[in-house]
């Protein structure tokens, strides 16, 4: 059997666990820091934190000790994107070197660097990125969800498809693994676009300009910094854009709701950290940095100022973005 571990025990890491403890095919661990969380999985199959009515496979196991990584098969990065780097090289010894180490997290890694870009100067495992329209809630519910798998070796793609065979998650393929990395930190920035669209008009007509706009601005940005125009294309691209920006369980989409009702009207609190907003600084200033027009990235321009700019009037947003 191979033994699977994932770092994290939050909420994706807990629903994918449970789909593959379901199999019954492989170990499958969930690396925590949490003591209460690994006695609540271990003896009453249950995370209460993320999934308080669901009862989890018994299979699933979860752990403190993370010298379970050093016989791992395969590792799944379950954390927040701000600390896997920090995460990585503070346990690196650890790390079986032949495991594939498959990144589920979505943002930034180093700075303005994509994470696979911040870990190969000291993780030399086999990698692979994984990502697409992926609510964990749906995922645990054994609803049928498609992920792209992203990685330079296609002899890799072989280990994956084996851990989902049997299971709800289904993937699709591309050596695009920078395409798709940016991919998902974008569609939380535009996510936010879309929610301050509907807030403040519940217009279909309106929304389909706003998503044709959003999608062609992140298309331009993926081939602009290294990715292939297909990758908008798949599960990491259109799907997982149109799953966060339209949902109402986005996180992302929920903050541009928020921003549109006039939440924020004075200025946004400093513990308002969720992705897309850090990422929307990121961004701007690699085009700044790059001497890349800002014209161009109107949605990107205009939502750096609203997120930015102390009473930034939201209701000349739309308006703005529709001159250009």
């Amino acid at each position: 059997m191979r033994k699977i571990v994932f770092i994290g025990s939050g909420a994706i890491a807990t629903a994918i666990g449970d789909v593959l403890a379901q199999k019954n095919k492989d170990e499958i661990y969930l690396l925590s820091i949490e003591d209460e969380v690994v006695e609540m999985i271990n003896t009453m199959h249950v995370n209460t934190l993320y999934f308080p009515k669901c009862k989890l496979n018994e299979n699933l196991k979860a752990t403190t000790d993370k010298n379970v990584l050093k016989e791992a098969n395969v590792i799944f990065l379950a954390i927040p994107s701000t600390a896997v780097v920090g995460y990585l090289q503070e346990n690196k010894d650890y790390i079986n070197p032949t495991a594939l180490i498959v990144n589920l997290a979505k943002g930034f890694g180093c700075g303005d660097q994509i994470i696979p870009d911040s870990i190969k100067s000291f993780i030399f495992n086999p990698f692979m990125t994984l990502k697409g329209p992926s609510f964990a809630r749906e995922i645990i519910n054994r609803q049928d969800t498609g992920l792209t798998a992203a990685t330079t070796d296609e002899t890799l793609y072989k280990i994956i498809t084996d851990v989902f065979d049997d299971t709800p998650i289904r993937t699709d393929f591309t050596t695009d693994v920078t395409g798709v990395e940016y991919a998902s930190i974008l569609k939380n920035i535009y996510a936010i676009v879309i929610g301050i669209v509907d807030a403040n008009f519940d217009s279909a007509n309106l929304r389909s300009i706003f998503l044709t706009k959003a999608l062609n601005e992140m298309r331009r940005l993926v081939i602009t910094f290294g990715g292939e125009n297909s990758t908008m294309y798949r599960y990491c691209g259109f799907g997982d854009f149109s799953l966060t920006a339209l949902n109402d369980m986005s996180r992302n989409r929920t903050l541009g709701l928020l921003i549109g009702k006039g939440f924020f009207n004075n200025c946004m609190s400093d513990s308002v950290v969720l992705e897309g907003r850090i990422a929307v600084d990121i961004f701007y200033q690699k085009l700044i940095d790059n001497q890349i027009e800002m014209a161009n990235y109107p949605l990107m321009s205009e939502l750096y100022h609203v997120l930015n700019d102390r009473n930034y009037p939201t209701r000349n947003f739309i308006k703005n973005i529709l001159k250009n």
